[in-house]
């Protein structure tokens, strides 16, 4: 099998035998060599992101440079561009008048007809108000450029919909960062805090962890408060 027929082959993998791997990784090697591929696939660290470029593209039959140029990793993910989901509706032969619906200036859903039996299908509307709600103007993008930021959305969802075998269950980089985790601080108390300045245990006052009052202390305190209680 050529090289060529290689690449092209849905059912080739990397991964499928010795023989596959060794004429991949001479690809790989080829690809990390060039300056036309984005700097994480160049060099010898680029070299095992050029053969997963490879096993993406494969499967999806598309050439690698497509994959390399539109997938990044952001926050330990890979992710497609929302550019590169619009061009695999597009570009996958199942539509035509591939095109957005929208409601004003708030409200985003696409649109398209079903080449396999001429049907209108639509995606889910995109809505600033749910972009608020879900919490995804967090994203400066969605002040700045709202309007794109509903296509590229409403592009998604669509893509999910419809074509989610093509984008094998990656996200969108809009997604990821759109979608942040919530992270969970605890409050530590230092050991000084707890102990207090002698050693012994303190308790909470006035909004802060102190040393317990002394004897003193509470009867001064106590003389105080009979002295205002008259």
């Amino acid at each position: 099998m050529t090289e060529s027929a290689l690449t092209n082959t849905p059912e080739s993998s990397v991964y499928k035998n010795e023989g596959s791997f060794e004429l991949y990784q001479r690809m790989a090697k080829s690809l990390a060599q060039s300056k036309l591929v984005p700097t994480a696939y160049q060099g010898q660290d680029g070299l095992p992101n050029c053969l997963v470029a490879l096993e993406m593209a494969n499967r999806m039959n598309i050439s690698p440079l497509v994959v390399m140029q539109n997938m990044n990793v952001i926050h330990g993910k890979p992710s497609w561009s929302a550019q590169f989901v619009i061009a695999t509706i597009t570009g996958c032969g199942r539509f035509e008048d591939f095109d957005y619906e929208e409601k004003g200036t708030k409200a985003i859903r696409c649109k398209a007809i079903r080449k396999k039996d001429g049907k209108e299908i639509f995606g889910a509307w995109v809505t600033m108000e749910m972009a608020q709600k879900e919490g995804w103007t967090r994203n400066s993008k969605w002040s700045t450029m709202p309007q794109l930021m509903l296509r590229y959305r409403a592009a998604t969802f669509f893509g999910r919909q419809y074509v989610a075998d093509l984008l094998l269950g990656i996200q969108t980089e809009d997604e990821i960062v759109d979608i942040q985790p919530v992270n969970v601080t605890q409050t530590k108390v230092s050991t000084e805090e707890v102990k207090g300045q002698e050693g012994e245990p303190s308790e909470f006052r006035d909004g802060k962890w102190r040393p317990p009052l002394t004897e003193e202390q509470k009867q001064t305190q106590k003389e105080a408060k009979d002295d205002f209680d008259f």
